[in-house]
């Protein structure tokens, strides 16, 4: 998926601390040890409890999914399409991201894992790829 460069704030700067080193940063519970997604910005079953963060396995199976196709350029070449994938991740949590996999090849199921693309500007992110 092509987008601008990816910037941190200070709820994120665990996630891409975690990006940077490879890891794939969930919020976490420290009461109830219950799993949630990055954007987490609290426990429900324990209220006033900040999750910290902690390094998930980085797999998980695709939900759902839409490609996106490209228009030709000039000299009639076609983009490859870029896909965006739902992933439940092996913790319990859901999250959006880029996947890499051809679209022939996409299913409800299909296993994941986490890389991280390290662009030039910006911070490293989560690509899933089949595992």
């Amino acid at each position: 998926m092509h987008s601008g460069p990816v910037r941190r704030d200070d709820r994120s700067a665990g996630f891409f601390d975690g990006a940077a080193r490879g890891e794939l940063m969930l919020r976490r519970c420290p009461s109830c040890s219950a799993w949630y997604g990055p954007d987490a910005r609290g426990c429900p079953d324990c209220p006033g409890t900040e999750p910290g963060w902690a390094a998930s396995a980085g797999t998980g199976t695709l939900v759902s999914w839409v490609v996106a196709h490209g228009r030709p350029g000039p000299d009639g070449a076609t983009p490859e399409p870029d896909v965006a994938g739902l992933v439940e991740l092996a913790e319990g949590p859901w999250m959006t991201a880029a996947v890499e996999a051809p679209a022939a090849e996409l299913r409800a199921g299909l296993p994941l894992r986490a890389r991280f693309e390290r662009p030039s500007e910006g911070e490293p992110y989560p690509v899933f790829v089949g595992s």
